[in-house]
């Protein structure tokens, strides 16, 4: 063992030490051992004294310096350090914040411009061996740009997880209302930390050079910033420029990140120019706006020259068909430049195809039910999947050549929701007929392409899983399928992109809909035998497994309704076909998980399961990164194997039930947050061929 020379502190990013390590704790690295592993010191951020020693893995670590160990350190949750971590422009700026530096911070009420008093050291500081936590006093302003408060209290105190923006105040003065032709730039050092003292210590004021962001073109899509009349910069994207009715020159809307009180969802003057979510929609002439400071470190830094993708292997058309990517085969689509290129707001039509045809047995049979002449976009699409296949890669230029030919201008220009995409492919492309035949009340039929959960929240319990939400919607809407589906595709119960019923939902992996198929022999849930009668206020009782369906034979209904708690509960007879037997065994009816389609602020991504192997889950991104500016950029899309959520989806129900989501995994998190629609199919039903 070799100790270390000098103090090196770190935050574990990923796996799990046999020492008790977690993703997101701090700690100090006391020497290394050869088999790369670090001995360390681990900080429990409770108080200084809350210490213990541990090994880790020197590849599940990123290094920190004493500065930003102890500004995450007072970062209470785990997962926000590493969200914060994730965004190093900010953590670099508030690192570097100074006296009276201008700030926007989450507060109880929303978001909050305030500035900078103090940093604050919380908890003793014993030894130099000790970490003590950092923090700092903010100042709120009120919506005159006074100070909210003149009583003589302490400022709040915030986390490093609370700052959301951060703008150096000495070039954004108070009361600062629009100028033309006045830029600033926020905050965005990456190299050096400032050193602190004792505490209460406030950081010496600093100056920065008067350096400005080069003119480029503004168009729908650039990220601009603009000064707003409170003197706290606000960032967004263009969704539209032309001229407005009583207005001079030419103005723009923009999409800002967060609601602001004043803005709109996209109309002016009682007309609609686009569409947004809650009061985000800014109008204001063009001139006002500006290039996204944030992308650009310094003026020698900034290139504007057009950064073209890298070449991308030719395609050969073939007429043979490339089947579905298994096992063997999905190493062909991990990395960087893999998958779906992301372009102009496609990620909602880039995860979709990812995730119905890159793996998907059943939908693979699908797409070869065509008809006799094909149509060009029908044409295209194949030609997308096979790429995507046999390459591993799709580029930008082919999936907006598919959005213009699928004629609709909207499907061409503007964020979609995939369901919508979902009804336009298979009706209008693939010219597949309703996957799903649904019974409403036992008599009339629906057909659809996807099935919407609908419930109440009150009939649920906080983490519901996929089941659950199934059974009691079908059960609370009188809904049966007539028919097993080859292919069932379940959306979420939420509505947009904030409003979300559920916190987390489990994905239950294997869905078993025997008892909500129409006209089937089902089980009763106590005995065994054929089932008669099914109740839904039976559902929720926490005597007979809440969330389950219940249905009982004769014997049972009767005795389970003469508990005093039941005797009000309206049991329904089932529909039983002729031959249907009492005590003969009732096959169950199940579909797999093989993909979920995610969401989180306007942004999709999906999760493929691409094998057998239950821990053959891949993670797709069509804009992970991206090279160059906006405007002659080029998204970078990624594929990375998340055997993680295979683990977790392995545990038993019972295991789920009492998981805790915020120490799953990072991308295991984000799957349980952001389900906005799972895919099942029927594996063991072949397709036929002949029909359409």
């Amino acid at each position: 063992m070799e100790p270390s020379v000098q103090e090196k502190f770190f935050i574990v990013i990923r796996g799990k030490s046999r020492k008790g390590f977690c993703r997101g704790d701090i700690g100090c690295v006391e020497g290394e051992l050869k088999n790369a592993e670090l001995m360390a010191v681990l900080y429990c951020g409770s108080s200084n004294n809350g210490k213990t020693g541990g090994i880790v893995k020197k590849e599940d670590t990123y290094p920190l310096t004493r500065h930003q160990a102890q500004l995450l350190l007072f970062v209470s949750s785990a997962s926000k350090r590493l969200e914060l971590l994730c965004n190093p422009q900010l953590f670099s700026a508030i690192c570097e914040l100074s006296h009276d530096d201008l700030v926007v911070v989450k507060h109880k009420k929303g978001h909050v411009p305030g500035l900078v008093k103090n940093l604050m050291q919380i908890g003793r500081n014993d030894s130099k061996e000790d970490l003590y936590m950092l923090g700092f006093e903010v100042e709120m302003l009120d919506s005159d740009h006074n100070f909210a408060s003149k009583k003589p209290i302490p400022p709040p105190l915030f986390s490093a997880a609370d700052i959301v923006q951060v703008v150096p105040s000495h070039s954004v003065p108070l009361g600062f209302q629009w100028k033309g032709g006045q830029k600033h730039r926020p905050v965005n050092r990456n190299n050096s930390m400032p050193s602190l003292g004792s505490r209460g210590q406030q950081v010496n004021d600093r100056k920065m050079g008067d350096e400005s962001i080069p003119e480029v073109p503004l168009d729908v899509g650039s990220l601009v910033e603009v000064l707003s009349n409170s003197g706290v910069t606000v960032y967004g994207v263009v969704r539209w420029i032309g001229t407005l009715e009583g207005k001079t020159g030419e103005w723009a809307g923009i999409e800002v990140d967060y609601d602001i009180k004043g803005c709109s969802d996209g109309t002016y003057g009682g007309k609609r120019f686009f569409t947004c979510s809650g009061n985000k929609a800014l109008f204001i002439p063009k001139t006002k706006c500006h290039p996204d400071s944030r992308f650009y470190s310094s003026r020698e830094d900034v290139s504007f020259r057009t950064e073209k993708p890298p070449a991308v292997p030719p395609f050969e058309e073939s007429e043979d068909h490339v089947p579905p990517i298994t096992d063997s085969g999905a190493s062909l689509l991990l990395g960087k430049m893999k998958g779906i290129q992301g372009h102009i707001n496609s990620c909602y039509l880039d995860a979709t195809l990812f995730s119905l045809f890159s793996s998907s047995l059943v939908l693979d049979r699908l797409c070869q039910r065509t008809p006799d002449i094909e149509p060009p976009t029908t044409c295209t699409l194949k030609r997308i999947i096979n790429r995507l296949r046999r390459q591993g890669f799709v580029p930008a230029e082919s999936v907006m050549n598919f959005r213009k030919l699928l004629g609709c201008d909207s499907f061409s220009s503007e964020e979609k929701d995939p369901e919508e995409f979902i009804t336009v492919l298979f009706q209008k492309v693939l010219c597949i007929e309703p996957l799903l035949k649904l019974r409403s009340k036992g008599e009339a039929y629906q057909d659809a392409y996807a099935f919407q959960i609908f419930l109440e929240k009150e009939q649920m319990g906080s983490m519901p899983t996929v089941q659950q939400l199934l059974d009691t919607s079908c059960l609370s809407s009188d809904l049966k399928f007539d028919e097993m589906p080859l292919c069932l595709m379940v959306q979420m119960p939420r509505f947009g992109n904030k409003y979300k019923m559920f916190s987390h939902i489990i994905p239950s992996v294997e869905l078993d809909i025997t008892d909500l198929l129409y006209n089937s022999p089902r089980e009763c849930f106590l005995c065994g035998h054929l089932a008669e009668f099914e109740c839904l206020q039976c559902l929720p009782d926490r005597k007979l497994q809440p969330g389950r369906i219940k249905q009982y034979c004769a014997t049972c209904n009767t005795q389970v309704h003469t508990h005093p708690t039941r005797q009000s509960h309206s049991p329904k007879p089932l529909v039983l076909p002729t031959e249907a037997t009492t005590n003969a065994p009732v096959p169950r009816r199940t579909m797999e998980l093989f993909a979920v389609l995610c969401i989180q602020t306007s942004h999709y991504v999906s999760f493929v399961k691409c094998g057998s192997d239950p821990r053959s889950w891949v993670f797709f991104d069509s804009m992970a990164d991206r090279c160059g500016d906006d405007q002659s950029g080029y998204n970078i899309p990624e594929v990375c194997a998340c055997p993680e959520l295979g683990d977790f989806l392995s545990q038993s129900e019972e295991d789920l039930a009492c998981a805790n989501p915020s120490q799953a995994p990072e991308l295991v998190r984000r799957l349980l947050c952001d389900s906005y629609m799972l895919l099942y199919q029927n594996p063991a039903k072949p397709v036929p061929l002949s029909n359409v």
